[in-house]
């Protein structure tokens, strides 16, 4: 089963605004669904979830914008289902937005979870287009790095096919960076644990 959070709905209410196209038929995936192949499914979904997951990549403030617009739509809709997700949606949204202030007085917006969408949705696409997904542990091939562990926190995507580079936090000195794919080597015993 194909669960998200609210976040990734929010991504999900924008692609149908935006990219209506992409949205598979709800008959074509209940056929799909009922061949028990989870795999199956995430490959129907594979260029929702592609462009999905390219939603995460806009600058905060449009994202942001995106998914106001796309609320507000979806809140309009003539099928009660889609009504009542996004109300109860656009509430959390806006509850999340809101200016707070911290321990200190200073003030902080809670904003939208995004990193864990973005390795849910990393996850999700690496099925199809094969690469190594969140979590996997790696060894850096290239200077200044060379031989120091990692762990890949997040894929960056091309257009189409497996991603084009990794995000990883290196273990020492602490940080995070962007590598290709021929920057990287898995470490051994896990490459199964990203099939």
């Amino acid at each position: 089963m194909r669960a998200v959070g609210n976040s990734s709905r929010c991504c999900f209410v924008i692609v149908a605004d935006e990219s209506p196209g992409l949205v598979p038929e709800l008959g074509d995936l209940a056929w799909v669904a009922e061949m028990g192949e989870e795999t199956a499914l995430d490959m129907a979904c594979a260029e929702l979830d592609r462009e999905a997951r390219a939603l995460l990549d806009r600058e905060p403030a449009a994202l942001w914008s995106a998914i106001e617009k796309a609320l507000a739509l979806a809140e309009h809709s003539g099928e009660w289902q889609i009504r009542q997700e996004a109300i109860r949606l656009a509430a959390r949204f806006r509850t999340m937005m809101t200016l707070r202030e911290g321990f200190e007085g200073e003030p902080y917006v809670e904003g939208l979870p995004l990193a864990g969408v973005r390795q849910i949705l990393d996850a999700v696409l690496i099925v199809a287009d094969d690469g190594h997904s969140p979590g996997t542990r790696v060894r850096m091939l290239t200077e200044p790095h060379m031989g120091r562990t990692a762990t890949i926190t997040g894929a960056l995507w091309g257009p189409s096919g497996p991603p084009v580079g990794y995000v990883v936090w290196l273990d020492a000195p602490r940080t995070v960076l962007s590598a290709g794919t021929d920057e990287l080597v898995v470490l051994a015993d896990q490459e199964s644990l990203t099939r």
